[in-house]
């Protein structure tokens, strides 16, 4: 008993020595993280990290924006936020749903997740999680059950700091432009104040969402059309009729900075025909059969692309989700509770018959394409350049790795597939498809995988070590999304 005694009496002693030197260790290793190569870590630590970030699609709220929301607890901008990522982790072991969107207090949805992290090994929310840990809240230490009060009260304690507000989180991550994405009724109210508020220079602008136009065979479509037609003060009572809503609230969007216009499909379609049967009877409550829905589809996403091409928008096509596959989740808590999945749709068939009829008439705009099924990514490399013209370098884009692609070899496979067929350095490069402010990590996640890409083909004597490596760096992380988007030249300042 007595050398036990003793022993605690030293380990007290160097336990302080032991734990810096665990710290000191957990630094280093972090700051290579996913740098394999030399000319990676030059890459990286020369150029990507220091550079700004483009948001250009996301789903933060623009009223936190506009309030400048403040957080009482790390669950608020990590869990409750709707962060489906985390949700589905924490059901993943073995949690009640009380726990996860129930009605537990925020500490104990804390828990849950801190619970579930030590098994998330080759999870990129693993790597995520702590990289925000660390960035936002200087916590250092790999996050689990035990050290999970520690956590929470030193995050508590750094949310109460007066620059981690929502504005401040975006300030200290050095964003200059994000694009939410907003339906066509919104009244852009949000967008409008922070437009307006000369004490914040980060713009933040609107995406056009159109979903719930072109999906007719959804409820509530007909009930849709009447907020609609509200918004564009105007009546929707046959397809011109919608035409013109549509063209209004797009006017109406670009006149409150909108760049873009994204679109989210799960099978894409392509069935020409008369559109205007389908809508007649989805405005009557009446049953469409699978045609009418296709031809119906077709048709209105064909027009659009048509009048983004005349206000200069880029497209953004979102396609292979198969949504709400849990009918006990979306019952009880709705779309977006983390039950999605890939869908099993063959989709570039019928992408490529509407891009050629674009194309054909001259009205294709710049067009950025997402899969979510990684078995589309060679055939979508190989698509983007049928259709590239003089209009604009990398007109046609593989737009980054999304979803459930977002990942350490999801990305890598993106990139190692865009070069291979395309043109790697045009690349618009990355985006948080997210709902939190601290998602900004995900830039620095990916800029250290593409760095770790680029600086494999130098070491592997695949590319010579230039100067136009650092000009490519800059470019897929920040610049050619500047360009390609028209954001225009006040997100460069002090840069």
């Amino acid at each position: 008993m007595e050398w036990f005694l003793r022993f605690n009496s030293v380990y007290d002693i160097i336990r302080p020595v032991f734990d810096i030197a665990i710290l000191a260790y957990l630094l280093y290793k972090s700051y290579d993280l996913l740098l394999k190569t030399q000319a990676a870590k030059e890459l990286y630590h020369a150029y990507a990290a220091k550079l700004p970030v483009i948001d250009y699609h996301c789903h933060i709220n623009p009223a936190d924006i506009a309030e400048d929301r403040r957080y009482d607890n790390i669950a608020q901008i990590w869990i409750t936020c709707g962060d489906h990522y985390k949700w589905r982790a924490v059901r993943g072991n073995g949690t009640d749903e009380e726990y996860i969107t129930g009605g537990a207090s925020d500490y104990e949805k804390f828990e849950a997740f801190a619970r579930a992290m030590p098994k998330l090994i080759g999870n990129p929310l693993y790597i995520w999680a702590h990289m925000e840990l660390k960035r936002y809240f200087g916590f250092h230490e790999p996050l689990d059950l035990s050290n999970a009060k520690k956590a929470w009260n030193c995050a508590n304690e750094r949310l109460r700091d007066k620059n981690m507000s929502a504005r401040g989180i975006m300030a200290s991550s050095d964003v200059r432009l994000i694009c939410t994405t907003d339906d066509p009724s919104d009244s852009l109210e949000h967008h409008k104040s922070i437009a307006g508020d000369g004490s914040f220079d980060i713009k933040v602008l609107p995406a056009f969402r159109p979903d719930k136009s072109l999906h007719i065979e959804k409820d509530g479509y007909a009930e849709y059309m009447q907020k609609l037609a509200q918004s564009a003060g105007t009546e929707i009572r046959s397809l011109s009729d919608l035409f013109s809503a549509l063209q209004k609230r797009l006017d109406f969007f670009v006149n409150m900075g909108c760049k873009t216009a994204d679109n989210g499909f799960e099978a894409i379609p392509f069935q020409r025909g008369d559109a205007g049967i389908a809508f007649k009877k989805a405005l009557e409550g009446k049953f469409l059969t699978q045609e009418e829905i296709s031809i119906f589809k077709t048709e209105l996403f064909i027009f659009l692309a048509e009048e983004y091409h005349k206000r200069g928008l880029v497209m953004q096509i979102h396609f292979g989700v198969s949504r709400n596959n849990s009918s006990r989740l979306y019952g009880s808590i709705g779309s977006d509770a983390g039950a999605d999945a890939i869908g099993n749709y063959n989709c570039i068939m019928n992408l490529t018959h509407i891009l050629n009829a674009l194309d054909t008439k001259g009205v294709l705009p710049k067009t950025v394409l997402y899969s979510i099924n990684p078995n589309d990514n060679a055939a979508l490399g190989a698509l983007i350049g049928c259709f590239q013209d003089s209009s604009a370098a990398g007109k046609l884009q593989h737009g980054a790795a999304w979803w459930f692609n977002d990942t350490n070899l999801g990305i890598r496979a993106h990139l190692y597939n865009l070069a291979e067929s395309a043109l790697l350095g045009n690349f618009i490069g990355m985006l948080t498809d997210s709902r939190s402010f601290l998602s900004y990590v995900r830039h620095d996640y990916f800029r250290r995988i593409l760095c770790d890409v680029i600086g494999g083909f130098v070491e592997n004597g695949e590319y010579p070590d230039t100067p136009y490596l650092y000009e490519m760096i800059r470019n897929i992380c920040f610049a050619n999304a500047s360009e390609y988007f028209g954001f225009g030249e006040r997100i460069y300042k002090n840069f």
